[in-house]
């Protein structure tokens, strides 16, 4: 017994260090100012979505028509790798670049979600993705150029049609410097490509030895320089005639990462401030009177075990607001939601474990034998709902959009704790009372809920 009661100390000892940690970090995140380095518990800020804290939302569709099944996968990461280093350039706090999984209409189609907090500038926001180049290198095709004619008879004919695609593209490239041309001092940029992309451009200039490998930055050609001899060492030269402010620019944004795909913007969305703190104000005060409402009920009904299950509760709330810190978990209005969900799944654990305490009671067991053999039963009770929650979640995360994946992952991670919670913070608790007989105090101590129990002869 006083080992059970050791351990419930040492759990109520470690909820409130939880707790205490869970305040002071938000207490000294909130008090840093704008550009000042976080430092000691400031490092673990509630992390907010864009729907909280405000910032712009932008969808992107990928066209990978031209890229082979088994690469698609790969091609879409190194894209939003290369966006995600963009982004971070100009140092935007916290910014999501996730690819969206999921049917479409088109075969040839994925989807790429950005979200920018504190960027509500939609113009701003998409010149920064924009910027980021599409760099293909394209060799002489064999096939015939294709003429277009137009309804007055004009025949167009485009000289950038007898280049074919390659693989080579700037998913490959390692890292781009700006150079001088030794003759006339033009500025040149000198492309180099990491160990696949030597092994390609060698290939490349091999097979196309007195002809033209045409460089195309975003659909344009740039460069057209023909290959004298093959080029071995990954190590190519962009001479445009350009200015040097112009070629800086370009390394800089070659730097920064190269589209190994094409994108195009198809949706934005842009969330004030303001309306992100409301949201979070509305959020925060809907789970505390939710608290409120239920830790009321349960001391009322349960009284001396519904105090008990309050104290197990504000632990599990306390673990749950730190694993959202030390993740992090992002938290959106649908998270929040989420979460106000898993306490209800807690306390509905912890209400049929009395129930079931209850009912050994009236069989005429005591108190002590009648929580060991509750918990015994409710727990399988239990361990089905939970798992059936969790696979719920697990499918929500799996298939969902990025808004339903915040409240699968939420509402997944709430499960697994509450269901710590109810079975063993609760149980600790209650096996601390140790009471062999039922009397008309206990009875009171254990409530209406209780109260029809028999007395043990």
């Amino acid at each position: 017994m006083w080992k059970t009661r050791i351990t419930a100390l040492l759990i109520l000892l470690l909820g409130a260090g939880i707790g205490f940690f869970v305040y002071q970090s938000e207490m000294a995140s909130r008090a840093l100012v704008a550009g000042q380095n976080a430092k000691g518990l400031a490092n673990y800020p509630f992390k907010l979505g864009l729907d909280l804290s405000g910032g712009t939302h932008l969808v992107y569709r990928a066209d990978v028509s031209k890229i082979e099944s088994g690469k698609l996968t790969d091609s879409m990461n190194a894209l939003r790798d290369v966006i995600e280093r963009r982004v971070n350039a100009f140092g935007i706090g916290e910014p999501i670049v996730q690819v969206e999984n999921g049917g479409f209409t088109n075969a040839g189609e994925q989807r790429l979600i950005v979200d920018l907090p504190g960027i509500t500038d939609t113009a701003k926001a998409v010149e920064m993705i924009g910027q980021t180049p599409l760099l293909q290198f394209k060799t002489e095709g064999t096939g015939p150029i294709q003429a277009v004619v137009s309804k007055d008879g004009t025949v167009t004919i485009d000289p950038n049609d007898k280049y074919q695609d390659t693989e080579l593209t700037g998913s490959l490239l390692e890292r781009a410097t700006l150079d001088f041309d030794s003759t006339t001092n033009e500025p040149i940029v000198t492309l180099q490509f990491n160990s696949e992309g030597s092994i390609l451009f060698e290939k490349i200039t091999r097979e196309n030895i007195g002809k033209t490998v045409a460089i195309f930055l975003d659909g344009t050609p740039i460069s057209t320089p023909v290959v004298n001899s093959a080029i071995s060492g990954g190590q190519a030269q962009i001479s445009g005639n350009f200015q040097t402010q112009e070629a800086k620019l370009l390394v800089g944004r070659l730097n920064s990462g190269a589209l190994p795909v094409p994108i195009e913007l198809i949706s934005t969305e842009t969330i004030g401030g303001s309306l992100g703190i409301a949201a979070a104000h509305a959020g925060v005060k809907a789970g505390l009177i939710g608290f409120l409402a239920i830790a009321l009920f349960l001391i009322i009904w349960y009284r001396l075990p519904g105090i008990i299950a309050v104290v197990a509760l504000s632990i599990y709330v306390a673990l749950m607001l730190a694993i959202f810190k030390l993740l992090p978990v992002t938290l959106t209005a649908a998270g929040i939601a989420a979460f106000i969900i898993s306490i209800g799944i807690a306390v509905d654990a912890n209400v049929l474990i009395f129930e079931r305490i209850k009912e050994e009671l009236r069989s005429g067991r005591n108190i002590t034998d009648s929580t060991k053999n509750g918990f015994s039963r409710a727990w399988l009770s239990i361990r089905d709902s939970n798992v059936s929650s969790m696979i719920t979640a697990v499918i929500l995360f799996w298939f969902g959009t990025s808004l339903i994946k915040g409240f699968a992952l939420t509402f997944l991670i709430g499960v697994l704790v509450s269901m710590i919670s109810a079975i063993f913070v609760t149980r600790i608790f209650l096996s601390t009372l140790n009471m062999q007989k039922t009397t008309k105090f206990t009875n009171f101590l254990f409530g209406s809920g209780f109260s029809s129990a028999r007395h043990q002869k």
